[in-house]
């Protein structure tokens, strides 16, 4: 899915702090505490320090870091579920932390939808009525609410189970109930905040392959709270890992692979398969002069997994880069099992902004 540089959210240098006297923490000296002096000094802790990114339009924005490490706080503070402590944030170019309440509940109810881990679902309700919800809230009447919420139904895959009641479905099902309802509303945002992590695995994977589905149909912005990094790197466009309220490194996922920015991300990405996230357009190399390629021809956002099984298949030695009928470069037996040894295909990581 394409994206525009035009941002949604636009975060920049974003203070929580909890405990007495918060405010005055941003900016002092004991801001540059560890979080255990932090505690034992001023009785505060820091649940997201100094944080600045973009949600860029169309993407899916990927929030990743251990247990504690500010994630979910930090996607509350985008909606002021949680206050922030200081710093800027806005939505479109709007002042999220100068809206008023009625400004406020219209962020929540229109533009930026939650779907929580835990579903909220309404246990007297039936499936088609709990969709509904959002928009009864609005004051929409019932033939249309019903109506567009019968739509989201079908589109989550739910088609037939309208008059169940949320005891009469797998925890899947009723994920993809809460899905629903928040997709009933029309958002311009859907918030994540680790909305998977109590499923299966296999249904867990059926949900993320739902996710990727909508956001292909839709284009929907899209901010995705996870401590998996699997999870996060099939399906963030960029990825922002946090660790103790901090961003440590912002980047697409072959960016976060590729070139870890310090020995704590190097860490978490350790037993990745690269070659199932570098693309070819970093592992490519230029055609020496007098070179002739006739390999099988792939694109640069192809991986160096699917390049190895094509030069394969063919038996050739090397494989194309093309783009638009031009040939951006090769790719041959050695850069690909570089790759896979960790030599090759390291794309520059982008900066936090500040």
């Amino acid at each position: 899915m394409s994206t525009t540089t035009e941002p949604v959210f636009s975060v920049r240098n974003l203070w929580k702090v909890f405990g007495p006297k918060a405010g005055r923490i941003p900016g002092s000296p004991e801001a540059e505490l560890s979080a255990e002096e932090l505690r034992q000094k001023t009785g505060c802790t820091v649940a997201v320090r100094d944080v600045s990114f973009d949600v860029r339009k169309g993407e899916v924005f990927v929030v990743m870091g251990l247990s504690g490490s500010g994630k979910s706080t930090l996607v509350r503070c985008l909606t002021r579920l949680i206050e922030p402590t200081s710093g800027e944030l806005a939505i479109d170019g709007e002042d999220v932390l100068g809206m008023d309440s009625g400004r406020l509940r219209e962020l929540r109810r229109h533009r930026a939808a939650m779907v929580f881990q835990h579903f909220g679902l309404l246990p007297h309700r039936t499936v088609l009525d709990n969709v509904a919800y959002g928009l009864e809230i609005q004051g929409v009447k019932k033939a249309e609410r019903r109506a567009r919420a019968a739509e989201m139904v079908e589109k989550v895959g739910l088609a037939g189970f309208e008059q169940r009641r949320p005891s009469q479905l797998s925890g899947g099902q009723q994920q993809r109930v809460g899905l629903a309802r928040a997709l009933t509303v029309d958002p311009e945002v859907l918030l994540f905040d680790e909305p998977f992590s109590a499923l299966d695995p296999l249904i867990r994977r059926d949900m993320q392959e739902e996710v990727i589905r909508l956001h292909r149909e839709e284009g929907r912005t899209m901010v995705f709270i996870t401590h998996d990094l699997s999870e996060a790197l099939r399906l963030g466009d960029r990825i922002a890992l946090m660790r103790d309220g901090e961003i440590v490194q912002l980047g697409t996922p072959e960016e976060i692979v590729g070139s870890p920015a310090d020995d704590y991300v190097r860490e978490f990405v350790r037993d990745v398969a690269r070659e199932q996230v570098i693309t070819v357009r970093s592992a490519m190399r230029p055609l020496d002069a007098g070179e002739s390629v006739t390999g099988p021809a792939l694109a640069p956002s192809a991986t160096v997994s699917q390049a190895i099984a094509a030069v394969a298949r063919s038996g050739d030695p090397a494989a194309r880069v093309m783009s638009d009928g031009k040939l951006l470069g090769i790719v041959d037996h050695e850069r690909l099992l570089g790759v896979v040894a960790g030599t090759e295909g390291e794309p520059e990581g982008e900066e936090v902004p500040v």
